[in-house]
């Protein structure tokens, strides 16, 4: 091989591996997914078939990324009209006072819910170790402020639909039986938990339905049908999309429209919606 092949055989593999590099970290990560896809809900008033539930989650509105591209999503969201929307967890990714700035911007362009917006927090929410309920306490008053009615260990009925909302399950504050020991299966019920790991755990009361969660990100990066090297969850089954519990329960898990850091391979950010219909 002489000089010259050798030194454009290195200038393709070099183009070759910088591509992968290029595309994970500059393109992936801000193309959003709308994913659509219809949610069977038991007892659904007739009047609430064929509305529409958007799920958003895992903003992450911090220093890691470009969260301004947040802005230009939710004005994308908004063109969909949904009747009902969920925000499941993770607003900030908690590092100073200046997270209470940034998503203050961030809300301006809050995506509602004609019929209906709920929230829930995430561990991120919590700052440091996820253990400071004073910054937990102040994220919720921004989002309260942004019309969005936060669930902590609560449920609220919005026209026919019962959406039960759990604290997060590495928080302080995690006591799903407080609200579970209300649940009531004659109503139409849909259960917003971060952390799908919560899924385990012997707090349900007899609960059938769909549970919506985050907090994976779908592992942000992964080799389909090979690898999804980081879960930050116990049970690894726990990745993304629909899977069935095979106990009457339903887990969707939305793989996040921020990142914990600006890289995605085969993972692309997502924002759920979600048709309702009668099960």
């Amino acid at each position: 091989m002489n000089r010259k092949t050798f030194l454009k055989r290195l200038f393709q593999i070099s183009v070759a591996g910088a591509f992968p590099v290029m595309y994970s970290w500059q393109i992936e990560p801000f193309w959003v997914e709308f994913v659509e896809r219809k949610l069977p809900v038991k007892n659904l008033p007739g009047e609430l078939i064929g509305k529409t539930l958007m799920q958003i989650s895992d903003m992450h509105v911090g220093n890691h990324f470009d969260w301004n591209f947040l802005i230009k999503v939710f004005q994308e969201a908004k063109a969909f009209h949904p009747d009902f929307v969920v925000y499941t967890g993770d607003y900030v990714s908690w590092e100073s006072e200046q997270q209470y700035t940034q998503l203050r911007k961030v809300m301006q362009y809050v995506v509602r819910g004609k019929l209906g917006t709920c929230g829930i927090l995430g561990n991120h929410d919590y700052g440091k170790n996820w253990s400071e309920r004073h910054i937990a306490a102040n994220i919720c008053d921004i989002l309260e402020s942004s019309g969005i009615t936060m669930l902590n260990n609560a449920q609220q009925e919005s026209h026919g639909l019962n959406l039960i909302g759990f604290e997060d399950f590495w928080s302080p504050n995690f006591n799903p039986l407080q609200v579970m020991k209300e649940y009531d299966p004659a109503k139409a019920n849909l259960v917003l938990c971060h952390n799908p790991d919560v899924c385990d755990l012997d707090v349900w009361n007899g609960y059938q339905g769909w549970i919506l969660s985050g907090h994976t990100h779908g592992g942000q990066c992964r080799i389909p049908g090979v690898i999804t090297p980081v879960l930050p969850v116990r049970n690894k089954r726990y990745t993304s999309g629909e899977i069935d519990l095979q106990d009457g329960r339903m887990l969707y898990i939305n793989r996040a429209i921020g990142h914990s850091r600006q890289i995605r391979f085969m993972v692309r950010p997502e924002i759920t919606l979600f048709t309702l219909t009668q099960f």
